[in-house]
Order: C-alpha cells, then sequence, then structure tokens
C-alpha cells in the first residue's frame, strides 16, 4: 500500500545536477520527459544523495533544459548559440528529436510568410542553382561546387566537383545528388556524404552524328528512374529516362529536332506521383513574345497523353497571351500556368484535360486586381497546395483552401458556360522588396520557401511570421 502512494509523488521528486560546475535543480518527470533512451532519463533512475556530475556546457544545458519544460526554445537561446551547438549538445543528452521538434518553423502559410534571412556561402555567393530537401534542408550550387546546409540551416560542408558550373541540380537520394551544367555535357552523380562522384550518364548515337556534347536542361525524379532533359549543339533534344538501380538509360521518351518553339528541350520537368505520368514544358522568348509547349508522357508505354502549344493550339479565350511558366501542384494533379502579357493565373485539372481545360482564376482581393504587371521574367512554384509567383521582382501567393485541405472548389459562371475558381491573391513581398532584383527560382523544402535573385548573392529563406526562431545563417 505504501509503494502504491508514493508513486504518483515520485515525478515530481528533486533531482540536482552539476553541469560542468554549475548546478541545477529539477524534478524527476522533467527528466524523464526526454524519452526513456535519452542519457538524461537513465541518470534520473540514480538514487544519488550529492548531485549528478555531468562534464558538459552548463549554458547550453540551461537552454535544453529550459527546452524539456516548455517544449520552446527560449527566444534569446539562437542569438547566444548556434544552432549547430545546441544541436551537439541535445544529441550527447538524446533530446536531438525534442530540439527538432522546437526549432523547425511553422506549418508554411504564404499569405503571412516572412523572409528570416539570407543564406550566403563563402565563395563564389551568387547561386546558379539549388535543391531544398523535404525536410527544409538546401543544397546550394554555386559555381563548380555544392554547399549543403541541413534542416536547421546549419552549414555542413561544401563539395568541390569537376564541373565549372552547375545549372540543374536534383535529389535523387537524400545524399545522392544528379548535376548537370549547360557548359559541359552529361548528367553526374555525386555523393554529398563523402563527397565522391560515383558516375555519370551521357546521352549518345552512334547512328546519328548530330547527338554530341549533349548537356541537361532539367532533371525530375521518381522512386525508380530519372527523367533528365538533354539538348545538343544542333539543338536536337530529349528525355531520357534512367534506371536508378544501374544508372543506365532505360529509355527514351521523346526526340525533337529542336527547330521550332514546339520542339525545343524542355526546361521543366516534373514526374507526377498519383499517376506516374512526366509532365515537361518549355518556353522561348522572342521579338514576338513568348512561345511554349506543355507535354505530358507516360513513361510506361512512352506515349504522349495530352500536349498543348501556345501560341497555336486548343480554343483559348485568351489566344495571344502565351504561358510564361508552369507549374504542377503534385498534391492535388494540378497544373498551373502564369500568361505573358496579361499576368492572369490559369489551372487544368490534370485528371480532366481536353482541347481547351484552363481556368482562369478570380481575384478575390479588390485591392490587388489593378496590380501592374512590367512584363518581366516570371517564375511560377506550387507547394503546400499554394502558388507562388515571382514578377517584376515581387514574390505573390494564391490561396483558398477548402476544409478538406484541397482546392476550393470550383462554380459554374452562367454567362460564358466555364468554371471558375476563387482564389484569393497577395503579396508576400512587399512591392519595394522587389528593388533587391528579378526572381530567378522559387523551390519549398519543409516549412520554408526558397527564392534566389538575379546577380544577388545568397537564396533568401522565407517563413510563416508567427515563427518566432529566426535562424541566422552563415558559412
Amino acid at each position: 500500500m505504501a509503494a502504491q502512494i508514493s508513486n504518483p509523488i515520485a515525478p515530481c521528486r528533486r533531482i540536482k545536477l552539476n553541469v560542468g560546475g554549475k548546478f541545477f535543480e529539477t524534478t524527476l518527470s522533467t527528466l524523464q520527459s526526454a524519452g526513456p533512451d535519452s542519457l538524461l532519463a537513465a541518470l534520473s533512475n540514480r538514487a544519488a544523495y550529492n548531485p549528478i556530475f555531468i562534464d558538459r556546457d552548463p549554458e547550453i544545458f540551461s537552454v535544453l533544459l529550459s527546452l524539456l519544460r516548455s517544449n520552446r526554445l527560449p527566444s534569446a537561446a539562437l542569438r547566444r548559440f548556434s544552432i549547430q551547438e545546441l544541436a551537439e549538445e541535445a544529441l550527447y543528452y538524446g533530446v536531438e528529436s525534442r530540439l527538432r521538434s522546437a526549432s523547425l518553423p511553422s506549418p508554411l502559410h504564404g499569405i503571412d510568410a516572412a523572409i528570416v534571412d539570407t543564406i550566403r556561402p563563402a565563395s563564389d555567393a551568387v547561386p546558379s542553382t539549388f535543391s531544398a530537401g523535404e525536410d527544409g534542408s538546401l543544397w546550394i550550387a554555386h559555381g563548380g561546387q555544392i554547399s549543403i546546409y541541413d534542416s536547421y540551416l546549419s552549414y555542413s560542408t561544401a563539395v568541390r566537383t569537376h564541373l565549372d558550373d552547375i545549372t540543374s541540380i536534383c535529389r535523387v537520394w537524400p545524399e545522392i545528388a544528379a548535376v548537370g551544367s549547360e557548359s559541359s555535357s552529361g548528367l553526374h552523380i555525386y555523393d554529398l556524404s563523402s563527397g565522391h562522384y560515383t558516375g555519370s550518364v551521357h546521352w549518345t548515337d552512334q547512328d546519328d552524328p548530330r547527338i554530341y556534347k549533349a548537356r541537361v536542361c532539367a532533371i525530375a525524379n521518381s522512386p525508380d528512374s530519372v527523367f533528365v532533359s538533354f539538348d545538343c549543339p544542333h539543338r536536337e533534344n530529349s528525355v531520357l529516362v534512367i534506371d536508378k538501380s544501374t544508372l543506365q538509360v532505360s529509355s527514351e521518351l521523346t526526340r525533337q529536332s529542336g527547330s521550332a518553339a514546339k520542339n525545343t528541350f524542355p526546361g521543366k520537368l516534373t514526374w507526377l506521383p498519383e499517376t506516374g505520368l512526366v509532365i515537361g514544358s518549355a518556353v522561348t522568348c522572342g521579338a514576338f513574345g513568348y512561345s511554349g509547349y506543355i507535354r505530358i508522357w507516360d513513361p510506361r508505354n512512352k506515349e504522349v497523353v495530352w500536349e498543348t502549344n501556345e501560341p497555336g493550339s486548343g480554343r483559348s479565350s485568351r489566344f495571344g497571351d502565351s504561358f510564361a511558366d508552369v507549374g504542377v501542384d503534385i498534391d492535388d494533379s494540378i497544373l498551373f500556368k502564369i500568361c505573358s502579357k496579361s499576368g492572369d493565373l490559369a489551372m487544368a485539372d490534370i485528371r480532366k484535360l481536353g482541347d481547351d481545360p484552363w481556368v482562369y482564376m478570380e481575384d478575390t482581393n479588390p485591392s490587388m486586381r489593378e496590380a501592374s504587371y512590367g512584363g518581366n521574367e516570371v517564375h511560377l512554384h506550387c507547394y503546400k497546395r499554394q502558388v507562388f509567383v515571382g514578377k517584376d521582382g515581387g514574390l505573390e501567393v494564391w490561396s483558398r483552401l477548402n476544409e478538406r485541405g484541397g482546392w476550393s472548389e470550383q462554380r459554374g459562371d452562367s454567362e460564358n458556360g466555364r468554371d471558375e475558381m476563387s482564389l484569393k491573391r497577395n503579396y508576400v513581398d512587399k512591392v519595394e522588396m522587389g528593388e533587391r532584383g528579378l526572381i530567378k527560382r522559387i523551390e519549398g523544402g519543409g516549412e520554408r520557401l526558397f527564392v534566389s535573385r538575379e546577380n544577388v548573392e545568397g537564396i533568401e529563406v522565407w517563413e510563416s511570421s508567427n515563427h518566432s526562431a529566426i535562424i541566422s545563417v552563415s558559412s
């Protein structure tokens, strides 16, 4: 009976610790909240009349103890210590998962996103391209190097490749990068955990002398394959399917002469998990404006299942207002395009494609309807059921989610017989912030949005503004 009465009181038993010469007093329950496999939980089971001595940094231990008590990091913690210092101590005590949960950003909502920092690699700091991971980590290509930042955005290392510059990069496995260059031929594979070069793939054809020095233009990844867009000096281009287990070409989705806009190389490739389809798009801009195509292949039979050319095909009411960029929402299988003249956004359900499947967004934000568009380079990126658009140096977001977390239902328009969707458009970036330079690339990773600008050093990091733990990043 006595034992049964004492058990409820046991979690409140006080534990004294001596960490690096500084004394701490906490409760048994606080230490055990670190988890059964942690060092702190093991120490809490020791019956000791004298304080338990731990030969570690007492200041960082104070931060971790506060984390165990409140499940939050103190507001000043990341100003006093780097996330790497905290992570190393958290690993020692066995509370790294708690630290990760507390330090990662809140869910990304574009409407209230704010820039929290800019990552600037130590050398050749103007990025040529970058890749964001599902955990919010980042690989930045600059010159012939790849600088690696973990999910805390702490600098890990830099890998020097044999290329003079890197213009395409894709994560084919968590630590394996597939890279390409506009100045060198072939797709090249690097193990970034060790910095080792593991192999390359080239597009060759002994029966066609025009196929030589093929450069990589775009890369997409699936669990089993890598899809690569190649372009040759004589404009011959192709999309190859590469087996990830053997790094051998398994098939050729298409081969084109590149003599016209509708046959130029795809500058974007996306693999759609729901259907296994591959979506490619190409955009060119000349004296007569924008032109290009969107094409969808089924890799299983190498057939084109749908395509459109702009201008020139379909019965679109926006004929002459060709798209300037294309994005794919892989969560809901929706295709988006941004119009080159008006700056309007249109969508098409990939499962219901036809001659003219586009539905143009109706802007429900009155203050945004007269927003001007200067016609400069435009970039579109879909992430977490939101559409981010970089144009004229500014960053916009279109979003309206229903209760299930998907896009709101379409509604009929009795005047023209078409369906429309009401989404809300907002500036993520302030208008004056566009003066920092034109946006070159947008990519989401984890709960972050990453943005690079033309001839500007570093990558901007955007997070939801209600996240208080701003991370300062440098290498």
